[in-house]
């Protein structure tokens, strides 16, 4: 962000604003409290399409221009949208193609959001003109200082399976294989005898009384990513004319299954993801801080931009559990901690009806005279106070490797255990760095992570062979590299590597699995040394690699169920059991001392502690004060020096002398 000086100076705080749901005088006070509230940028437009547009080719944009003139006169900055996640009622109504289907054929109706598939040539163009229509009207317009095209790809609209697609998803397979003896080798289709002779004949993987071929439910993945991508460029290359940043609205980086984000980073100007706590998890700022490092790596490690989060309940969830005194405040100085240069909302005023009447705001239903309020015009003032930490970079000596098209490969069906999960793995190993106080980025396995001390693998079943080549030579070269079980099974295709498990990663790690052991629902094994796994065994045969630990019962008794290989100038550990909890965070430490991993030590895992530059971010989460040695400066929150402690509940940003 720091790329762009048109974007309000310091740190950017508001959130999406719809003063269509409001008369002329609300507009009016609207803009007075967020003076009084400190906000410099707000999301405008992004479900106005019907008001911008309201027949065919009619466009009205007087009351769109009052409102950004309305705004630029009080000093507040226009991230303005394009509104096609809701297609107005005489889009439906006049193409009735562009509605969406469903894997099971069902027709999805109107009346609710991205109810129009990305495919579809008509929804295309119809966006496509109105994007040149807005960036012609207000391009150069003083208030706008960045475009956001759409919102929230992939939620709720991920595959679709119309007609448009279908046509679609055979062009793209010709790009990608060419002929279709590469496509038939690529999908193993002599398995059933699914053997295509024509393009014509391969139909999107729609639901079937049985598994449905894997490879290609794999590829109709990747194919509707793409046409999401696509249908983003399209109205971003309009809107850069102007010479403005564009970006999109992740759904949650870490819960956005269905987009492959990697894919989406370069693309974006500016990276910004949308983040809600779900509520009824005790620890849920360790997901918090996980969807905020996770952004931060798709960034490349710069800043990025939280586009959404709460005030409080939130609308979707089975309970709307509202936020606790002062955990507002750390959620959104958590989020800048991690390389945020923003704190914005969902939404500036609370609806009064639809959808989404029940989902909190920065003005509450109950208006101003409420501790909401007061929490957000005091939120505003610490945002402020943080402007020097804008621009300003975190950087990890740890990354956990998250691969989106293994995420996608690993929870298809007819996996060897029901209990199989990318995110079980993967929030394992990072609530036990987190607590552990390491600060982490996440990495593609194909991506250049030589300058990390400790690579961590916990759900690669999807890796190619080109990755796993890259990971080798990280720890040829002197890196520490951690898998744990189930990763490194089958290529690009889901077709299982040739050879013992497992397969791509056979080589660093020194040893073979002979046979995989899924454990019974809530059955345990014990391991040497005390802690228990859950979830799997294997019978794992050394070669070169030594055990670290074995197991002590179960179906492998006596075999590794932890070890190690020293591997060129490195050493790559493997893991073939589910640790969790203090388990898992035991061996972590000791596999982050050999590889010298530096953190602080005596501190409670209910403190959060971040350097982002020369800032030191201290959240306390706890319900005691915690004392925190070696740290000193001033805090930028109270313009004292830091005494060495953190109130329960609080948070101190301190600039060290030295950085």
């Amino acid at each position: 962000m720091s790329e762009y000086p048109a974007l309000p100076e310091g740190i950017a705080f508001g959130g999406d604003y719809n003063p269509e749901q409001w008369p002329r005088e609300v507009q009016e006070e609207d803009v007075r409290l967020m003076r009084q509230a400190g906000v410099n940028l707000v999301s405008l437009s992004i479900f106005s399409w019907v008001l911008m547009e309201p027949r065919e080719g009619v466009y009205e944009f007087g009351w769109l221009d009052q409102i950004v003139d309305r705004l630029h006169h009080a000093g507040i900055s226009v991230n303005l949208g394009t509104p096609t996640a809701v297609p107005p009622a005489w889009f439906s109504a006049r193409y009735p193609g562009a509605f969406p289907v469903t894997r099971e054929g069902v027709r999805v109706g109107s009346g609710g959001r991205q109810n129009a598939c990305s495919s579809d040539p008509d929804f295309r163009a119809a966006g496509a003109r109105l994007a040149e229509q807005l960036v012609t009207r207000y391009g150069d317009h003083p208030a706008v200082v960045m475009w956001h095209v759409h919102n929230e790809y992939g939620a709720p609209l991920g595959e679709c399976y119309c007609p448009s697609s279908v046509a679609a998803w055979r062009e793209w397979l010709r790009h990608r294989y060419e002929s279709l003896d590469a496509l038939n080798t690529a999908w193993g289709t002599t398995f059933w005898g699914q053997r295509y002779g024509e393009w014509d004949e391969i139909d999107a993987p729609r639901w079937s009384h049985t598994v449905v071929n894997p490879a290609q439910r794999l590829d109709y993945a990747r194919f509707a990513n793409e046409e999401h991508l696509s249908h983003y460029r399209l109205q971003r290359e309009i809107l850069r004319r102007c010479g403005k940043p564009v970006t999109t609205n992740f759904a949650g980086t870490v819960n956005c299954k269905s987009m492959d984000l990697w894919r989406w980073a370069p693309e974006l100007d500016v990276i910004a993801n949308d983040h809600y706590l779900d509520g009824e998890r005790p620890d849920n700022h360790i997901q918090l801080a996980m969807s905020a490092d996770l952004s931060r790596s798709l960034a490349g490690g710069g800043p990025w931009m939280l586009m959404e989060h709460s005030t409080g309940g939130i609308s979707w969830q089975p309970r709307g559990i509202a936020k606790r005194p002062g955990e507002m405040r750390r959620n959104s100085l958590a989020h800048v901690a991690r390389g945020s240069d923003s704190v914005l909302f969902f939404q500036w005023r609370a609806s009064r009806y639809g959808a989404e009447k029940w989902h909190s705001a920065m003005v509450p239903h109950v208006g101003t005279d409420s501790q909401i309020w007061r929490d957000v015009v005091a939120l505003g003032q610490d945002v402020r106070r943080l402007s020097p930490v804008r621009g300003s970079r975190v950087t990890g000596e740890v990354a956990i490797v998250w691969d989106w098209e293994s995420y996608w490969a690993i929870e298809l069906e007819w996996r060897p255990s029901a209990d199989l999960s990318f995110r079980e793995r993967v929030d394992a190993f990072y609530e036990a760095l987190w607590r552990e106080h390491v600060t982490t980025d996440f990495v593609h396995p194909s991506a250049d992570i030589s300058a990390y001390k400790l690579v961590v693998v916990p759900s690669s079943y999807l890796l190619t062979e080109g990755s796993a080549k890259n990971l080798q030579r990280y720890v040829e070269a002197g890196g520490h590299l951690l898998v744990s079980y189930f990763s490194g099974i089958v290529d690009e295709n889901d077709t299982v590597h040739e050879g013992p498990y497992p397969g791509a990663l056979r080589e660093v790690l020194g040893l073979a699995v002979e046979e995989f052991h899924p454990l019974r629902e809530r059955e345990t094994v014990a391991l040497t040394g005390g802690a228990m796994g859950r979830i799997w065994s294997e019978r794992v045969r050394l070669a070169r690699a030594v055990a670290v630990r074995e197991f002590a019962d179960g179906p492998d008794a006596g075999h590794p169920a932890v070890t190690g290989n020293g591997f060129g100038a490195g050493t790559a550990w493997y893991l073939a059991t589910a640790l969790a909890g203090d388990d898992l965070r035991g061996l972590l430490g000791e596999v982050l001392d050999r590889a010298e991993v530096r953190r602080p030590r005596g501190l409670p895992d209910t403190l959060e502690f971040v350097r982002r530059g020369p800032h030191v971010f201290l959240i306390n989460h706890g319900d005691a004060p915690v004392t925190v040695a070696g740290v000193s400066g001033t805090d930028l929150l109270t313009g004292a020096l830091f005494p060495g402690w953190v109130p329960p509940g609080g948070v101190a940003v301190v600039e060290t002398p030295a950085g």
